[in-house]
């Protein structure tokens, strides 16, 4: 026991910080670093205007021939100014100001376009909502296989027919039955809420009027159109929406097979489009009277440059007029 050596035992001391190191402050650098040259670039993109993103392309694409040209930063954020280019090696740039108007080269017929499908949106709102109207009023639903609607060129055509035994008008005169006064006042109410204008017509059937003098299927079907336009401005709607107030007689009959048949004897109301408007308004002469003077210049003449405001302004009012009457059938 004397001879044997003690045992030593050595501990080594570990390093400062445990075992991890400091491998992670450097990992953690690289991921900031990284993170704030991504936010620089997401600034400079927010921030730069069209043209400097132009220039920021092209000094990636060509950076020699970039520099070459104009100033060598892609950017100049106020230390530099960027050379004016030698227009003795690009003789193609103007001279136009920079100051020049905000336009939109935009083809009229475009903008025609547009108002039409709006408008024809808001025509077939119109419809589904007056034949809701018809089915949800016990009076209007009497009266439904005499209500026709349908969607024309002109606009939207409101047909109100006679019966065998449910005519509109007394015999031989343009006195309104009460029940077709409801139906007009009913229509009334509904039609206002458009801003197109309206035009009115009467029609008769085939059969000769019997009364005496001058006075006939003509004279009786403009009275009765123009009973209907007082019964519509009495519910209401403003006589100035009126475009026009017509009677056809017999001339444009329903039932062509059968001339004397109760249906053709009717009133038309039609919710006009504008463009049918101008035509009544007269303007479609006056178009075609400058019609040669635009004949003779070449097509692109067609297209007129709109300032971008007028365009928007005009988009804007389309817009606005389909969103309310989404809303009217939200309703």
């Amino acid at each position: 026991m004397e001879n044997n050596q003690p045992i030593i035992i050595r501990r080594g001391r570990k390093a400062a910080g445990g075992g991890h190191g400091g491998a992670w402050k450097i990992a953690f650098a690289d991921f900031a670093t990284a993170m704030m040259a991504f936010f620089l670039v997401m600034w400079l993109m927010s921030s730069a205007t069209p043209e400097q993103k132009r220039a920021i392309s092209g000094y990636f694409q060509d950076p020699i021939g970039f520099t070459e040209s104009a100033s060598p930063y892609a950017i100049d954020l106020g230390g530099t100014p960027t050379p004016s280019p030698d227009r003795t090696l690009n003789p193609d740039i103007s001279d136009a100001p920079e100051n020049q108007p905000d336009q939109v080269e935009i083809s009229t017929d475009l903008v025609e376009t547009l108002a039409d499908q709006v408008e024809r949106e808001r025509l077939e709102l119109l419809l589904q909502e007056l034949q809701n109207k018809v089915e949800e009023n016990p009076q209007l639903q009497r009266f439904k296989d005499q209500i026709l609607f349908e969607i024309t060129q002109d606009g939207l055509r409101i047909q109100i027919t006679d019966a065998e035994n449910r005519p509109m008008f007394a015999l031989g005169s343009a006195e309104l039955q009460p029940y077709f006064e409801d139906i007009l006042l009913a229509m009334a109410d509904t039609i206002r809420a458009v801003p197109n204008k309206i035009s009115i017509s009467g029609h008769t059937d085939a059969k000769p009027f019997s009364g005496s003098g001058d006075f006939g299927n003509w004279e009786l079907s403009a009275n009765r159109a123009n009973a209907a336009r007082r019964t519509l401005v009495a519910g209401g709607y403003s006589d100035e929406q009126v475009a026009r107030v017509v009677g056809y007689a017999s001339s444009a009959l329903f039932d062509r097979d059968d001339p004397f048949n109760p249906v053709n004897r009717r009133i038309d109301i039609v919710v006009l489009t504008k463009r049918a408007q101008r035509a009544i308004e007269g303007e479609r002469g006056q178009d075609e009277e400058q019609a040669p003077a635009a004949e003779s210049q070449p097509k692109e003449a067609t297209k007129s440059p709109l300032p971008a405001g007028q365009v928007r302004q005009q988009l804007n009012i389309f817009e606005d007029g389909a969103l309310h009457f989404k809303q009217l059938e939200s309703q």
